[in-house]
């Protein structure tokens, strides 16, 4: 059975304010009582004073005794017949006469409890016999207007009664307040706890007051933060798979259609021995034949680099020197700016000979990828700077270019596989460029300086 906890609030809220409204009721109706006990009190005094007086009653005493008290008086004989003054007129303060009078008492509030009808006019009454009277069997009848004893009583009673109503209605009207108020922000959690669900991990507006619900909503946010982390890192899983799935098909094709070029290559230069030749003497076909050499045997090296991404780099290092494959890697890319007409500036260090202890191939590619994407981002009419060089931490090599750099969506997360802003792109150049810098201790890091974009990448010095 579903119990809502606006129900769990607002119940013992409820059954609290019962309880109170309960006591401020019979409080007031204590108070009502009490005021009616020293009603009765003040007519048995005043009976009792006038019981022990013996000068006799007359019609002008009694009115002044009304004057006092607020009640009304009336003798009458032993048989409760009303006694007559010399003048003939019924000793009393009454206009009219009673329907009836109950039996004599010495407490003449003892009969109050049933009320005596005097023409249209209710009052409680009592009679009393009196002992000093100078008249034997006189009896004193004191009526006392019902409508004064009610209202006393209500004064008695009106505060308390007032009290716990308006209290008991405020304190009800606030807890459904507060109810209400808890119940809808925890619906607000409910529904974006089933939009997490549904897939949508958008946070969540902070509520602004600062209690626990907020440091759930906080929690929930963190929930939905951390899903959509695991979320990409399930999609980019995927996608390596997928990549493996496929590639393992092409891969085959690929190499024997690499390997096929390469070996028409070489055959051309063995049977043409003058065109490598031409490369010694400075020629442009020398260079450009052995230019496709290389580039044949990076694709190969390519190749084999993204079907093992996601694996761990076994590197094959060796003595090798930063200068030598940096100008190796300008020299692949030097046919690419010509056609581009980019400008590619060199600033090498002045110190030469700066030694690594890496595998150069591997390296090759690292600083291929990235001159390669600044190149891309430079365009036409552009330029592209290489500085390297060693500092206190190690060796360094800074890839510039004049680019608009890459964009905000992307920048984040740009060493992430597939993550690229290039409409033709894959998105696994520097994935890849960031594993190898890694695997080698080092680290590729990019920042905007002006208005060109920087990629670094650090290396360990040989020891």
């Amino acid at each position: 059975m579903r119990f809502s906890i606006r129900y769990q609030l607002l119940v013992p809220l409820l059954a609290l304010m019962l309880g109170l409204v309960g006591a401020s009721t019979w409080s007031a109706y204590s108070s009502g009582q009490r005021a009616r006990r020293q009603i009765e009190t003040q007519i048995d005094d005043i009976a009792t004073t006038v019981n022990e007086v013996s000068f006799p009653l007359t019609a002008q005493t009694l009115h002044l005794m009304k004057g006092l008290s607020g009640a009304d008086f009336l003798l009458c004989d032993e048989k409760r017949v009303p006694i007559r003054d010399d003048d003939g007129k019924i000793i009393t303060t009454l206009t009219e006469s009673p329907d009836a009078l109950p039996s004599p008492s010495r407490s003449p509030a003892q009969h109050f409890d049933t009320p005596v009808r005097v023409g249209e006019q209710s009052f409680l009454c009592g009679g009393m016999p009196l002992q000093h009277s100078p008249r034997p069997g006189v009896i004193l009848y004191i009526f006392y207007p019902e409508s004064l004893w009610q209202e006393a009583a209500w004064q008695a009673l009106r505060p308390a009664l007032m009290l716990g109503i308006g209290g008991g209605v405020v304190a009800v009207v606030l807890s459904v307040l507060l109810a209400q108020m808890l119940s809808r922000r925890i619906q607000d959690l409910e529904r974006r706890t089933r939009l997490i669900a549904e897939g949508d991990f958008s946070p969540m507006p902070m509520p602004p007051l600062d209690d626990e619900l907020r440091d759930l909503a906080r929690s929930v946010n963190d929930m939905a933060q951390r899903l959509a982390q695991f979320q990409d890192t399930i999609r980019q899983t995927e996608r390596l798979r997928l990549l493996g799935q496929v590639s393992g098909g092409l891969a085959h094709q690929l190499r024997n259609g690499v390997a096929g070029a390469r070996l028409a290559v070489q055959l051309h230069a063995r049977e043409c021995p003058s065109a490598l030749q031409a490369k010694e003497k400075g020629a442009d076909d020398g260079e450009e034949l052995a230019v496709a050499l290389r580039q044949l045997s990076l694709v190969e090296m390519h190749l084999k680099r993204f079907l093992d991404l996601g694996k761990a780099v076994e590197l094959q290092r060796r003595p090798c020197l930063l200068d030598e494959l940096v100008r190796d890697t300008v020299q692949l890319l030097g046919p690419q700016c010509r056609h581009a007409k980019i400008d590619l500036r060199l600033t090498p260090p002045p110190e030469q000979g700066i030694s690594l202890t890496a595998d150069p191939e591997q390296l090759g590619h690292v600083f291929l990828n990235i001159f390669t994407n600044a190149i891309e981002a430079a365009g036409p009419h552009g330029w592209v700077e290489a500085r390297w060089g060693a500092d206190a931490v190690g060796a360094f090599v800074e890839i510039c270019d004049s680019g608009p750099g890459p964009s905000p969506e992307v920048a984040a997360r740009l060493f992430e596989p597939f993550v690229t802003g290039k409409r033709e792109g894959v998105g696994l150049g520097l994935a890849v460029a960031r594993q190898v810098a890694l695997a080698h201790g080092g680290a590729v890091t990019w920042k905007r300086e002006g208005n060109c974009t920087c990629f670094r990448i650090n290396l360990p010095l040989a020891a």
